[in-house]
């Protein structure tokens, strides 16, 4: 997943502060510490210079001469302090209260902190060699600028700064998430939106940075709605054009079969009326399946709808089929509302009663329910034929699978079309066993 904007944003914010703050703590120290601690150096190796200068060995003793001629005066004792100690630590003139330094013996100079008191002075231990052996020389600087607390200044002026940094990137964070609320709402809207809606967005409503973005989006919209309508013209012309010829031909095979002589001819004029009505009813199932597939439904018109009206109309249609067949067709419907368009119920509610008698054998019953289950909509078709085995159930959802042994010259598309109108209207649909676990209970469940 890609990196969010805002992480961007604060990533390349943060680098650059960072660096800027590091620079500023460079210039502070190189402005402030850095002097002072140069000039303190200075000192010290001066001290330790003078002290050298200073130094008389006599018997194997040192001492230290107060006026030495052509050399630097001792330093004086509020500038610097200094001690000589002999290699074994043993004070042998200067100040006591200085702390001896182990030196190492391949080191002939070293720096550091002198702890005097509460106070941490800025310190050079140097190795002396006179005829009286080693000499370690300890100076201390006393000047104020060449104490730590210079560098601790420094330590809280760069810890301040970064304190700056991490409040700065907050506060750039929140400035952030304050600037992209209008890309989480333009975000919002479209994904609260169903793939039917095609409305165009509101391009005043937008930043005029996004503004460009929402112009493509809505040519988007405007192809598609062009698109889709092309589409549903272009099955709507398809329908009319197959249906047209077909129902000529039926017209005229009704009319060839009254005429006498064609009564030799009877038997196979019958099968050539079967056939020709199963086409018709095949190129009205795959019609149906094209319309309900959601590309072409993108601008469909759903509207409130009363299933209790639309699954007693529906039946209405097959009442004669269901007495020629001795099949006892019932409707239990109770009020329903769905927002759907009707003409794809009707074919749902055609499709499963269609089947239902197809499949129902004489005497048998086929019930259309409809209402309410759990403040869900629903619809329900439930017969007394052999059903279909537990399975076998998700098989046959499927377009052109048929039951092995199936009766009839169906084409196997019935389940598939109201599997395919449920999906575009997020409906459930469920396949069980009827009552007492004989025949097959067909139901769709429609969202509250």
């Amino acid at each position: 997943m890609n990196a969010s904007i805002s992480r961007r944003l604060v990533f390349w914010l943060a680098v650059p502060l960072m660096l800027l703050a590091l620079c500023g703590a460079l210039i502070h120290y190189l402005n402030d510490v850095a002097p002072g601690v140069i000039s303190s150096d200075r000192r010290l190796k001066q001290a330790t210079a003078a002290l050298m200068a200073h130094v008389r060995v006599s018997d194997g003793r040192v001492s230290l001469e107060a006026e030495v001629p052509g050399a630097a005066p001792l330093p004086p004792a509020d500038d610097v302090l200094y001690a000589l100690r002999d290699a074994h630590g043993r004070l042998l003139a200067g100040d006591a209260r200085l702390p001896p330094v182990a030196l190492d013996s391949a080191a002939g100079r070293q720096q550091g902190i002198a702890r005097l008191g509460e106070r941490g002075l800025r310190a050079l231990t140097t190795r002396f060699d006179t005829a009286a052996g080693v000499i370690l020389i300890d100076v201390a600087d006393l000047h104020p600028a060449a104490e730590p607390a210079t560098r601790l200044g420094l330590m809280n002026t760069l810890m301040w700064d970064f304190v700056q940094l991490d409040l700065t990137l907050v506060l750039v964070w929140i400035g952030i998430q304050l600037g992209l609320r209008p890309i989480k709402r333009l975000r919002d809207d479209i994904a609260q939106r169903s793939p039917l809606d095609l409305r165009p967005i509101d391009e005043a409503s937008v930043p005029r940075e996004l503004a460009p973005m929402v112009i493509t989006l809505n040519r988007l919209f405007n192809t598609l709605r062009t698109s889709v309508q092309a589409q549903r013209q272009f099955i709507a012309n398809t329908a009319h054009q197959l249906r047209t010829p077909i129902t000529g031909m039926q017209a005229q095979l009704e009319l060839l079969a009254a005429e006498p002589a064609a009564a030799p001819l009877a038997e196979r004029l019958t099968l050539l009326k079967e056939g020709i009505r199963q086409l018709a009813h095949t190129a009205n199932q795959l019609l149906t399946l094209a319309r309900a597939d959601p590309a072409a439904n993108l601008a469909a018109k759903s509207r409130r709808l009363d299933l209790q009206a639309s699954v007693g109309e529906v039946a209405a249609k097959f009442f004669d089929r269901a007495i020629q067949s001795n099949i006892d067709l019932g409707v239990d419907a109770a009020p329903a509302a769905v927002l759907a368009d009707p003409s794809l119920i009707d074919d749902l509610v055609g499709n499963l009663v269609d089947n239902a008698l197809k499949y129902t054998p004489p005497g048998g019953r086929v019930t259309v329910a409809s209402g309410l289950r759990d403040g869900r909509p629903y619809l329900s078709v439930e017969d007394t034929g052999p059903g279909i085995p537990a399975e076998e159930r998700q098989r046959v959802r499927q377009r052109f699978y048929r039951l092995p042994n199936s009766p009839g010259h169906g084409s196997g598309l019935g389940l598939a079309i109201v599997e395919e109108i449920a999906k575009l209207y997020g409906a459930q649909v469920t396949l069980d066993a009827g009552a007492a676990g004989r025949g097959t209970l067909v139901t769709v469940l429609f969202p509250a």
